[in-house]
């Protein structure tokens, strides 16, 4: 009985070291494990290559042409007005009708001016006669001179009095505004408007990196909403000479001859000038994506060493299905067409040049 106890004593014994033996390679085992599927993942990353398209960026001769809007204005606006105070007596046109260079267009109340002129008259007769007396020595030096300038400032004052009572035209135009009536005191404000419509003239707002090659030789086309289809052909007539510092444009004035009277002050109009052809770099569109939430955009520039690099583009003009690039990108450099959507900066990739677009 003894015997049989001390058996099965060994027996758990030699059990429990077999099963004590076994925990550590099951920790071991389970350790190992873990730490080798980390490395597995950090190898598939390294190998993971995006196969993409790529086509090289060159230089293209580009027809620089810039659109701009503005509206139309008269050449030239002019307010009829009295400088004195005065009644008008008669305002002889009326808004819309067409006048001409010196037309009288308001004859204001004249009693200033007859005063005015029947004093210079008598002036006139008194210096006619004391040039007489001078002859003969009947006045002096002095008194002659005194009479000539008091004749001199009377004409004077009636020739300015006679430009404020009878109100002419200083340019061919239309009348287009009448503020008074007959009969009204004017209190020195305007009593019409005159503009002239031919010429007129639109200003647009010119970007600064074509100050150099606008000059007043250049054509304009001109379009008119209103006028769908037909295309107006102006002149650069004025150049302003500074940049602005906030919007970095400069004005432009560009007048239209208007013969025909189709264009009139308060259009809207849209104004093209071509530059000449300037020297660009040249991308499919399919390379150039757009920044999500932002105006940039950009594209993935193909590295010697099968990487790609994010490059922020700035862009100029559409061309068919390419784009006019100003800067971001370099002639000779390739740039992914295909396979974007996969792509990130850095990223391992093999090119292939059957690799369809879009993917």
């Amino acid at each position: 009985m003894k015997t049989m106890k001390t058996t099965m004593r060994s027996v758990i014994l030699s059990g429990t070291g077999v099963f004590l033996s076994c925990l550590p390679l099951a920790s071991c085992n389970r350790g190992g494990a873990k730490s080798a599927a980390p490395a597995q993942d950090s190898a598939a990353v390294a190998v993971a290559v995006v196969e993409v398209k790529a086509e090289v960026a060159h230089l293209r001769s580009v027809e620089q042409i810039g659109e701009y809007t503005g509206t139309i204005s008269p050449y030239s606006k002019n307010m009829i007005a009295s400088q004195s105070s005065m009644r008008i007596d008669k305002i002889l046109v009326e808004v819309g009708d067409y006048v001409a260079t010196g037309q009288l267009l308001v004859q204001m109340e004249p009693t200033s001016y007859l005063q005015a002129k029947l004093q210079a008259e008598n002036l006139k007769v008194d210096y006619e006669r004391a040039k007489a007396l001078f002859a003969t020595g009947g006045v002096s030096k002095q008194q002659l001179d005194q009479l000539k300038t008091q004749l001199d400032v009377s004409e004077e004052s009636l020739a300015n009095l006679n430009k404020n009572t009878r109100l002419l035209s200083p340019i061919n135009g239309v009348v287009t505004q009448r503020m008074f009536d007959n009969g009204d005191m004017t209190g020195g404000q305007p009593i019409l408007q005159v503009q002239q419509l031919r010429p007129v003239k639109i200003l647009i707002n010119v970007q600064e990196e074509f100050f150099s090659l606008v000059n007043t030789r250049m054509t304009a086309d001109i379009k008119v909403d209103i006028y769908a289809g037909t295309k107006f052909t102006g002149q650069v007539n004025l150049v302003y000479p500074t940049i602005d510092n906030m919007t970095h444009t400069f004005t432009t004035e560009i007048a239209y001859a208007n013969g025909d009277l189709k264009m009139r002050p308060g259009m809207f109009a849209r104004v093209v000038l071509n530059f000449g052809s300037i020297s660009r770099v040249v991308l499919p569109d399919k390379a150039v994506i757009k920044q999500p939430g932002t105006d940039e955009r950009f594209v993935y520039v193909l590295n010697a060493d099968n990487t790609v690099s994010h490059r922020t583009v700035k862009l100029g003009q559409r061309l068919g299905n390419a784009y006019e690039i100003l800067s971001g990108v370099e002639d000779g450099e390739k740039v992914v067409t295909a396979g974007i959507s996969r792509l990130i900066n850095g990223s391992a990739v093999r090119e292939v040049a059957g690799l369809p677009d879009g993917k």
